[in-house]
């Protein structure tokens, strides 16, 4: 297994690592995309899963040519 690499500390056996510092900045810029995706998510379907607005309220008049 992974013996004598560097520092960590051990609970019941188990050797837990400090992490390397690309570990560290790789999760904190995905957790700052994901964050960013569900917030504009949130932004664009908010009402909807709400329940402000029906999903099909709000669309502009695309022009389909469709007599109503």
């Amino acid at each position: 297994m992974a013996g004598g690499h560097g520092e960590g500390f051990a609970y019941k056996g188990l050797t837990m690592h400090k992490p390397k510092r690309w570990h560290t900045v790789t999760g904190k810029g995905l957790c700052a995309v994901m964050w960013f995706w569900v917030l504009y998510r949130a932004k664009q379907d908010g009402p909807v899963v709400l329940g402000w607005r029906h999903p099909w309220e709000g669309h502009d008049d695309h022009g389909h040519g469709h007599g109503h």
